[in-house]
């Protein structure tokens, strides 16, 4: 259930209301509403929950899609939700990005949290935590070169360049500005075992969840080419020009830059480039069979594991988790140890069983908190950095260097 209609409302209730959800619509089989006059005629007499129906349409993930384009579009919603904002003279401070299809749930939860808990606190608190797709560009800003004052006392957010780079929070992390005070000895059996390890050894950073990146291969493309199973098949020559890749989605993009970049080198990033079809929004590649484009279609789409959950049994499109690991961009909490006694209570509930059942069930990104059943096989394993690499590496920089082969490989194609 959400606050802006109900899977009863007729369509066209939804769509005059809010019109940004038309593109939505369109985009998962309804493209007549793009048309007034038709709009009028059918979205009068269909209800949401019968079009989903009608379609084969996961009701329940469909109305998240309309939801998170809703909240993209309406900053009052961000007021209401997410206020009082920065600079309203608060002793703590809190900002962050939320994972577009989990942020209506947390910020509800976090809301309800801090109106049971308000009392407690002898302190003001401000935070602002807004959508992913917005980017985290404008905490970059906030970022004053030198002054460990003019950070927030804690960040939540994916993204190796915001936390990694020595140009902007990765400074501060060499100053020891940060602490793991999570208390968490172990972490969920998922991320903490022989194969990975997403602890921090310095007790700096701390990770909530992860978005991990899988293939979305669509059959009817592939042809006479084998299945790819693992990053090194995607890498060979036979899908070149075949791959769209979540360039927009610069977190995730990065982690994967950086995870080839290790394992498979310059010529890894080279082989990347060439495989490159083009960039598509992965709510965009779920209904990309249907469409026939000057562009051509790719074969493969690189996405986070939750679109893969919006697609039809029937859909030629088929989820590859690959052998060799998911890749993955991990969400991290970043606390002030200066000011940890005063945040430890956020960070206890941004970890709670709670906010991770929420990340993993609605979000499909497994959550790092032991109790939590993320719902995993054991063949479902995933492809980290590791901590090792990510000391020893100028990260900041590596991204840049990894454009720079990757754009170079597009220049020669």
């Amino acid at each position: 259930m959400n606050k802006y209609f109900d899977i009863k409302d007729k369509v066209y209730d939804i769509t005059e209301k809010y019109p940004e959800t038309i593109d939505i619509f369109a985009a998962n089989g309804f493209e007549q509403l793009r048309n007034e006059k038709m709009r009028k005629i059918m979205g009068k007499t269909i209800s949401l929950e019968m079009a989903c129906m009608t379609k084969k349409v996961n009701v329940e993930l469909f109305t998240q899609k309309l939801t998170d384009v809703i909240e993209s579009n309406r900053t009052s919603v961000d007021s209401a939700l997410a206020a009082p904002k920065q600079n309203n003279g608060g002793d703590i401070k809190i900002e962050g990005v939320l994972p577009c299809p989990v942020r209506v749930p947390l910020l509800e939860g976090f809301n309800a949290w801090m109106d049971e808990n308000k009392d407690k606190f002898d302190f003001k608190i401000d935070y602002e935590l807004k959508s992913a797709n917005l980017g985290v560009d404008w905490i970059k800003e906030r970022i004053e070169s030198d002054n460990e004052d003019s950070l927030s006392d804690l960040f939540m957010s994916a993204g190796f360049d915001l936390f990694f780079d020595k140009e902007l929070m990765g400074k501060f992390k060499a100053r020891n500005v940060f602490e793991d005070i999570t208390g968490l000895d172990r972490l969920n059996k998922d991320f903490d075992n022989e194969e990975i390890d997403l602890k921090d050894p310095q007790r700096q950073y701390s990770v909530i969840a992860v978005v991990p990146a899988v293939f979305m291969v669509n059959t009817e493309e592939l042809g006479d080419r084998k299945m790819p199973k693992s990053w090194a098949d995607l890498l060979k020559p036979e899908f070149e020009n075949s791959v769209s890749l979540p360039m927009r989605d610069f977190d995730l993009f990065n982690a994967i830059l950086l995870n080839i970049y290790k394992n498979y080198g310059e010529e890894g990033i080279t082989n990347l480039g060439k495989t490159l079809l083009r960039s598509m929004h992965p709510a965009e590649m779920v209904k990309s069979h249907t469409k026939k484009t000057n562009s051509g279609i790719p074969t493969v789409t690189i996405m986070p594991y939750f679109f893969t959950k919006m697609v039809r049994n029937e859909s030629p499109l088929k989820p590859v988790w690959p052998e060799d690991g998911a890749i993955i961009s991990p969400i991290f909490l970043l606390a002030k140890k200066k000011t940890k006694d005063k945040t430890k209570p956020f960070v206890d509930f941004f970890f709670s069983k709670e906010v991770g059942e929420i990340l993993s069930t609605n979000g499909k990104f497994p959550s790092t908190n032991p109790e939590v059943d993320n719902e995993l096989f054991s063949t479902q394993k995933f492809m980290w950095l590791g901590w090792d690499y990510i000391n020893n590496h100028d990260i900041g920089e590596l991204i840049r260097k990894c454009e720079k082969i990757f754009h170079d490989a597009l220049r020669e194609e």
